[in-house]
């Protein structure tokens, strides 16, 4: 209920202007009323046309009724139309408890008059026997009903603690200026919805912004719950979300008379006014619970409940649930604002459930990301093989948490060791597998030591007959022989593996169709005979085509530069070096690509 206002009363003798004992007046003072009425009237219009403030308007009225009647006890009664009773929205010496009085529609003098829609001057109430006896000292009444366009707006009301105080001029006066009074107050109190629309409807835009910036669930519908109390004045609040199968409301949030409140309700969809929510598909308003059977005690302290539910793309997901300690509290404008938040409300939670969902698929991605790379290192060799004559290293580097290069060392019998190196089209987890399918494949193969164009036919083979499409691999297989000093090298599609004597580079020129692509293919092979001090290097083509800020590329050029700067230290700190230049050229760019390095060199 709005506060109501006063003005203060004057002190002067109440037998004023008009003077109870005077009934009658001569001709003379004929004119002095009329000259009156009209300054009245005037002033009257003044005051009705110069503010749209409600409050503003009836003090205003009550200072301007009070020139023409000096009264001690005023009051401006306005209907609520919802609930069809009155109540004093601007008062004059009336106590506080009378003040918050609502009166029905026929009960006492100003009921009587609201019902009727005719004023009554009544010179002494004892006489009256619908007077209600808030004021023992009142001996007199004027009440006037207050009418827009066919539309009962509220009553005047008047009392005197002198019988027969008001008189026929009074009566006649308020009868002449109550009907613009009431378009005046009519006009006021539209403006001020209208106000107050505007003010709710940037209300609900802040709050759909902010609501949906929040992907946490519960800090969300507690988020909601703060928020709302910015558009209704409710004393408990929860919001309850159907379980999966649609049959059962679970309270997610719940607060209580200003402090967050934890139950764990369950209210099946068949049973209380949430439940009726539910099954009904559209917001319930119950005014008084006492006299809603559906209504489940689950706090003793409500009188008045209303329940919007959640809609999201067709379905029913939860509901709003508001409540007070006065009946008859929530209104029609309640009803629009909750439904309108309610819309948002829905797609923020469900929102903040998707979040959630893919968060917790995220985790589990990461988790499972982590074991296939402990399960990839655990396929590769921990460190190259020692032979007396070949002092060989690697290094890996995966472009993500794993890769798709493979490499691997293969005992190929007494001073015979199969080196290859490998990458599978892609990136992550998909090339990943690929790579230990290939690699175990290989592994298996190798069992019968095939030379390295056989291998490569056969892995092709194997790969055809388990043919993922789009996806391929690129190898260089080749086998040390450390008594002879020689390596045999079959390629499908990899990179070209470097020869280095003394600073000069030689490419080994070999090539041939990467693994899985085409049927029935054979691949060349070439033997290369090495000495002391020469190094072999095998890089995967995340180190030649690595780029820096400006796009450009590491190339064969920089790779050579670091081999021959570094061709006197052993291999490890060959492959250490190029790595390292490699991290050194690419700055800050991410690598998009698996780095891997191989060097084998001749002691």
């Amino acid at each position: 209920m709005a506060d109501t206002h006063s003005i203060p009363a004057n002190d002067t003798d109440l037998e004023g202007d008009y003077r109870p004992a005077q009934t009658t007046q001569a001709a003379p003072g004929n004119i002095r009323i009329e000259t009156a009425d009209l300054a009245y009237l005037m002033e009257l219009s003044d005051a009705l046309n110069t503010t749209l403030d409600l409050q503003t308007l009836l003090t205003r009225t009550a200072e301007i009724v009070r020139k023409i009647i000096h009264y001690k006890i005023f009051a401006i009664l306005l209907l609520n139309d919802r609930t069809r009773e009155l109540r004093m929205h601007f008062q004059i010496g009336h106590t506080p408890q009378t003040s918050r009085k609502r009166i029905p529609l026929g009960q006492g003098v100003v009921g009587q008059v609201a019902l009727t829609r005719q004023p009554i001057l009544i010179s002494d109430i004892t006489e009256q026997d619908n007077y209600l006896s808030v004021n023992p000292e009142v001996k007199s009444e004027l009440a006037i009903p207050l009418i827009a366009k066919n539309r009962l707006i509220g009553v005047l009301d008047l009392e005197s603690e002198h019988p027969s105080y008001f008189r026929p001029e009074h009566l006649r006066l308020l009868k002449l200026t109550a009907s613009r009074i009431a378009a005046a107050i009519e006009n006021a109190r539209l403006y001020t919805r209208v106000s107050r629309q505007a003010q709710t409807l940037e209300v609900l835009n802040e709050i759909s912004v902010e609501i949906a910036s929040i992907l946490d669930l519960n800090p969300l519908l507690e988020r909601v719950g703060q928020l709302l109390r910015r558009l209704i004045d409710y004393q408990l609040f929860t919001i309850m979300l159907l379980d999966d199968k649609g049959e059962t409301l679970i309270s997610r949030y719940a607060w209580r008379f200003g402090a967050t409140h934890a139950p764990h309700w369950r209210v099946p969809v068949t049973k209380g006014v949430v439940g009726a929510a539910v099954s009904e598909w559209r917001s319930i308003n119950v005014p008084d619970v006492s006299k809603d059977l559906r209504y489940l005690a689950l706090n003793e302290e409500t009188r008045s409940i209303l329940v919007a539910p959640l809609f999201y793309k067709g379905k029913i997901i939860g509901v709003l649930d508001l409540e007070h300690t006065r009946t008859n509290f929530f209104t029609d404008a309640h009803e629009r604002i909750l439904a309108t938040l309610a819309a948002q409300v829905a797609i923020a939670i469900e929102n903040a459930k998707l979040y959630q969902t893919v968060r917790a698929q995220e985790r589990q991605f990461e988790r499972d990301i982590t074991m296939a790379r402990e399960v990839q290192l655990r396929l590769l060799p921990p460190a190259a093989p020692a032979h007396p004559h070949a002092d060989m290293a690697v290094r890996f580097l995966p472009a993500r948490s794993i890769g798709g290069d493979l490499y691997d060392f293969i005992d190929y019998g007494p001073g015979r060791t199969a080196i290859m190196l490998g990458d599978v089209s892609g990136k992550a987890a998909p090339a990943a597998l690929l790579a230990a399918m290939v690699s175990g494949i290989m592994r298996a193969a190798a069992a019968q030591l095939p030379a390295p164009a056989t291998m490569l036919a056969l892995l092709n083979d194997s790969l055809q007959e388990r043919k993922i499409e789009s996806q391929y691999v690129t190898m260089l297989f080749s086998v040390w022989d450390d008594a002879t000093q020689t390596l045999r090298i079959a390629n499908s599609g990899s990179v070209q593996p470097v020869f280095f004597n003394h600073c000069q580079a030689n490419t080994v020129k070999i090539e041939g169709f990467p693994l899985g692509l085409f049927p029935a293919v054979s691949y060349e092979e070439i033997t290369v005979q090495a000495k002391q001090g020469d190094i072999i290097v095998f890089v995967s083509d995340g180190i030649l085509d690595a780029e820096n800020e400006t796009e450009e590329m590491y190339g064969g050029e920089r790779l050579n530069d670091v081999i021959c700067e570094y061709g006197d230290k052993p291999a490890t700190s060959i492959a250490d070096a190029i790595l390292a230049d490699v991290t050194r050229f690419q700055g800050a760019r991410d690598r998009f690509d698996d780095e891997t390095i191989i060097v084998l060199k001749v002691r």
